[in-house]
Order: structure tokens, then C-alpha cells, then sequence
């Protein structure tokens, strides 16, 4: 089976303001839950993440702080604006339409395999 290797347009941003909506993330950690979370299928590259960061952050979706990881070293960490969850209910509520449609579609649809 082959691996995903583009999110469709938009769900890396929903997956990032996911990943923080429990409590603020530095952007490694963020990766890694949106790969745990996807049970290691989905994998978001640092030269994706940290630009749909920083449009999210510009946005006003996301707020960022510098802190101590948890191996203390300093990182910046994001979390969501109240804006932030506004958009992400939205999004969530998008997605989930989009989906069943999807879903709805494959199994529905004949085709001439």
C-alpha cells in the first residue's frame, strides 16, 4: 500500500491547530503528535510545518512563546488564539462533510474495475 505524500490543501493547518487545541506545543512535538496520532502514517516534513506555522501564527490563529522544552532548551511553542479554535471547529466541521462525501462517493460510485 502506498504512504500518503500530500495532505489535501488546508489539513496540514487543521492538524497543526488539532495537535495544540489540549495544551501549547513546540513544533517538534508537534510532528511527532500529529505522527503518533495517525498511527505513523502521516509525517510532516520541518520545511512544511514551521512555514504553516508561522502563516497560522500570522493569521492570528496561533500564539507563540518561547519556553524551556522538556529537555530544557529553549523553543517556541504554539497555542491557540481564541480566533484559532473558532476556525478549527469550522475546519473540523468541513472536514468531516468532505469525508462522508468522500466515503459516501467510493461506495457508490461503479466503475470498470
Amino acid at each position: 500500500m502506498s504512504k500518503p505524500t500530500n495532505l489535501v490543501q488546508g489539513t496540514l493547518a487543521m492538524l497543526i491547530l488539532k495537535a495544540v487545541a489540549a495544551e501549547p506545543q513546540h513544533g517538534w512535538a508537534i510532528g511527532q503528535r500529529i505522527r503518533q496520532a495517525s498511527g505513523n502514517v502521516l509525517r510532516v516534513n520541518p520545511g512544511a510545518l514551521y512555514p504553516t506555522l508561522h502563516r497560522l501564527e500570522q493569521e492570528g490563529w496561533l500564539e507563540a512563546s518561547w519556553r524551556n522544552s522538556e529537555n530544557n532548551r529553549r523553543a517556541k511553542f504554539y497555542e491557540l488564539t481564541p480566533e484559532g479554535k473558532k476556525f478549527l471547529k469550522k475546519e473540523e466541521a468541513n472536514w468531516e462533510r468532505l469525508a462522508s462525501a468522500i466515503g459516501l462517493a467510493l461506495k457508490t460510485v461503479t466503475s470498470g474495475y
